[in-house]
């Protein structure tokens, strides 16, 4: 997941950027700053970007005054960025033997020798802890118990490219969760139960899932895996010698296929989730429209054998599709409230 590309050079043994904010800062904070991927911070928004499509949703779904949705944001961006502090150093503690053997990696804090395994482990429980502190936030009793097959699906991801090929799946379902966290920051559950939250109903299949949550979760977790396929293209040949899978590993010349079918699933699933929503025409061209257009021209143009390619189309399509979904929702929202 998520890896950066600064300018660097070789200082005491240490990999140091000579540009941008992180070459003002004092030496001993780079190596931490970098291990959780705060500069840039696209990591952070890999997590937020979910989160805020399960608000938005919400919010339209409940007529939601502004007021709450800016606090329910600014408590979801509080965890985000704890969560992506967390899963990012815990990331690399597992994959340090991995990340040694990558061109591409080999340079990361924990390999290079910047960070001890150690110091690593105790960092990122700090950042777990921080994440925790802001569930008591989320209008719901049972946020913890939403939360945890997050919790478990971040702390098996690391070691999910050892054991599958469909590894941006696995990422693709964690990130994805997001949306269900978004939900509940404004007290939307994905699962209703017929009597309350008891394991009997829970037995005897006695609750409902809202089917647009479900499918804005799978559009979500098809658009993790195109982006991050493309990404994960840059190490198709040092991830053979080092035995690490992924779609592209699997897939290699023939990805764009599956890219292809998985932008078709995540125009279907969008467009779905605005037909149950009974969303109107703004969603559909700035959201649905926006985000399979600059995906789809990403999947176009992108030469999964060029490194830099992939670098920066897996940059621009990220943005680009997140935004847009963004925007639909919001768009949406102003026009609602208009009336």
């Amino acid at each position: 997941m998520q890896g950066d590309k600064p300018a660097l050079n070789n200082y005491s043994g240490n990999l140091v950027p000579t540009t941008g904010l992180l070459s003002h800062l004092p030496l001993s904070w780079i190596p931490y700053i970098q291990l959780a991927r705060l500069s840039p911070p696209a990591g952070l928004f890999l997590i937020y970007f979910p989160h805020v499509f399960g608000l938005m949703h919400a919010a339209l779904h409940l007529s939601a005054p502004l007021s709450d949705i800016l606090c329910a944001a600014a408590v979801l961006f509080g965890g985000s960025f704890f969560v992506s502090n967390a899963i990012h150093i815990w990331n690399d503690l597992i994959d340090a033997p991995l990340d040694a053997l990558v061109s591409r990696t080999k340079h990361r804090p924990i390999p290079r020798g910047a960070i001890s395994p150690t110091a690593a482990l105790i960092y990122t429980l700090t950042q777990a802890l921080g994440a925790a502190l802001f569930l008591p936030l989320l209008p719901h009793p049972h946020a913890v118990l939403y939360a945890l097959p997050s919790i478990l699906g971040w702390t098996y991801y690391p070691y999910a490219k050892r054991h599958t090929n469909y590894l941006q799946v696995v990422l693709g379902l964690c990130l994805a969760w997001g949306v269900v966290m978004g939900e509940l920051s404004l007290g939307v559950e994905t699962a209703s139960f017929s009597r309350g939250w008891s394991w009997e109903d829970f037995v005897r299949g006695e609750f409902r899932v809202n089917p647009a949550i479900v499918s804005l979760v799978v559009a979500n977790t098809l658009w993790t895996v195109i982006y991050d396929t493309v990404y994960a293209h840059q190490d198709v040949e040092d991830d053979l010698k080092a035995g690490i899978k992924s779609i592209a590993v699997l897939w290699r010349s023939q990805t764009k296929i599956l890219l292809w079918g998985s932008l078709g699933g995540l125009a279907v699933l969008l467009s779905y989730t605005g037909y149950v929503s009974e969303l109107g025409f703004f969603y559909y061209v700035v959201a649905v429209v926006g985000a399979t257009g600059s995906l789809g021209r990403m999947i176009w143009a992108v030469d999964l054998k060029d490194d830099q390619s992939c670098w920066w189309w897996f940059g621009n399509g990220f943005w680009l599709a997140g935004g847009a979904i963004t925007a639909g929702f919001a768009a949406e929202y102003l026009i609602q409230s208009s009336f």
